[in-house]
């Protein structure tokens, strides 16, 4: 019983007297090899998920292209209709106002 003691006492004393240089040696190694084990374990990307990637990326391009030519279109438009309409109420204005005299088609009223 005696001689267990003595030796847990020894071990104790032993990792007491060790070098605080050597304890962080120690350190650094176990986090060098803990870290080299993470990146031995890491997946490496297969050849399919780097197509995918490429591929959302020549989509998204895509994506964003037809949305600016429609964004464009739709202002084009726009303005032809905006167009159009002046146009329109300009010839009707003409129609129904020859002039600064009487309107050339005069419309009865409605509620005489």
């Amino acid at each position: 019983m005696e001689n267990a003691l003595l030796r847990k006492h020894y071990a104790y004393s032993k990792i007491d007297q060790e070098d605080p240089e050597e304890i962080k040696h120690r350190q650094a190694q176990f986090l060098i090899q803990k870290i080299l084990l993470q990146v031995d374990n890491r997946r490496k990307p297969s050849f399919l998920r780097i197509r995918m990637c490429k591929l959302r990326v020549r989509i998204g391009r895509r994506l964003k292209k037809l949305r600016k030519s429609m964004l464009l279109g739709i202002s084009v438009a726009r303005v032809r209709l905006y167009k159009q309409v002046i146009s329109r109420m300009k010839t009707w204005r003409r129609l129904f106002h020859r002039g600064r005299g009487e309107p050339l088609l005069s419309l009865a009223p409605m509620f005489a």
